[in-house]
């Protein structure tokens, strides 16, 4: 089995923008979060290339600070994985797409199953050395993926499928589990509940991030924190925990310009003083959304420097933002501008952008030169 490998990001001294990835803070993150729940075992979900921060180097770290399960979305995700990590259990949240199975089978990969259909045809597999064990998901509510009520009482009522299955977990999501206010995580726990008791033997997961600061009732066996590892909040009532990414930009060109003027596309934004105006060399194409930018009518992000936040002016374009350094005359060509990290949150630019943490951090281009701290 041959897969193409990911792009390589150029080196730093070819690139104008840069990702510092703090292994350090991930597995920090994991360790806390683990600590919400001491009752219950501790995955951590790595799918989307680990939230954008790179596979590889994420569950290396995780590993040896102790982390034995993974879950991934895709099976390609799932072979990643498991080069780096011989020993973990790794589940797949796509299922079975018809063809895989020997995928599966080689990886030692374990497919989440979503529908009575591949459950049948997982059971009917008869390879030569062991199966690996499955998880069962229903669908508590996300109306997304999974068997419904009805179909999971009718498959634990099957013995001899669910013993042809070995399955080693049963699990379901949470819709809303970043609002602890939201009637439907109550709605959600009790179906799940409900499921339980179908399998009374089986090891229960529920709880993403946010699901696991809803508290105990919602850890089970096993919790399956997400972005919350990564730096991003996973809870309206919590704040985030450390920041696990760093996005830098390199300043091309500084130059002043007058009152008046506009800066960038369609000119959304004039000068209401004579301005310094440094230009980054990122933009949407390296995963810094185009609506963080500045207009008359709304204001955008803010890169940082030194001790000073510097303000976007006009639009973010495809390979440049543009800031106003008249407050940061140390500012020169060369110098690395913060966009996110321990001065400008995550969740801060998302706001900005008008969109979600999780987006932000899985746009994150490949252009952008990377370096990891911390350890292993």
């Amino acid at each position: 089995m041959v897969f193409p490998e990911q792009p390589r990001p150029p080196p730093e001294t070819l690139a104008s923008g840069r990702l510092t990835i703090d292994l350090e803070a991930l597995v920090a993150n994991w360790r806390r979060m683990a600590a919400f729940a001491p009752r219950s075992a501790c995955a951590a979900v790595v799918k989307a290339d680990a939230y954008g921060i790179g596979i590889e180097s994420a569950v290396r770290a995780l590993a040896a600070a102790g982390c034995e399960t993974f879950f991934v979305a895709a099976l390609s995700e799932g072979l990643r994985v498991r080069a780096v990590a011989p020993e973990a259990a790794v589940y797949v949240l796509d299922g079975l797409i018809r063809g895989s199975e020997e995928f599966y089978l080689a990886a030692d990969l374990r497919p989440v199953l979503n529908t009575m259909a591949e459950a049948e045809t997982w059971a009917a597999l008869r390879p030569v050395g062991p199966k690996p064990p499955v998880a069962i998901q229903v669908d508590t509510g996300m109306n997304r993926l999974g068997l419904s009520l009805p179909e999971a009482i009718a498959l634990a009522a099957r013995a001899d499928l669910v013993t042809a299955l070995a399955p080693a977990l049963l699990m379901s999501h949470l819709a809303c589990a970043d609002d602890p206010n939201n009637r439907k995580n109550r709605e959600q726990l009790a179906v799940f509940e409900t499921v339980t008791d179908f399998f009374p033997s089986l090891p229960t997961s529920l709880a993403n991030s946010g699901g696991v600061l809803l508290g105990p009732e919602f850890h089970f066996s096993l919790v399956r924190p997400g972005i919350a590892l990564y730096g991003g909040r996973a809870s309206v009532s919590h704040p985030p925990l450390a920041p696990v990414v760093t996005m830098e930009a390199r300043i091309l060109q500084i130059h002043e310009v007058d009152a008046g003027q506009s800066v960038g596309y369609g000119a959304v934004e004039k000068l209401a003083q004579r301005t310094r105006i440094a230009t980054l060399g990122v933009g949407y194409a390296d995963g810094y959304h185009r609506l963080a930018g500045s207009s008359d009518q709304r204001p955008g992000g803010f890169g940082h420097i030194g001790e000073t936040y510097l303000p976007i002016v006009g639009r973010v374009s495809m390979d440049l933002i543009t800031i106003d350094v008249s407050e940061a005359p140390q500012a020169a060509v060369g110098d690395w501008v913060e966009l996110i990290g321990h001065h400008i949150p995550l969740d801060d630019v998302a706001a900005h952008a008008t969109t979600i943490g999780y987006e932000i951090l899985t746009s994150l281009g490949a252009r952008l030169a990377r370096r990891y701290i911390g350890s292993p």
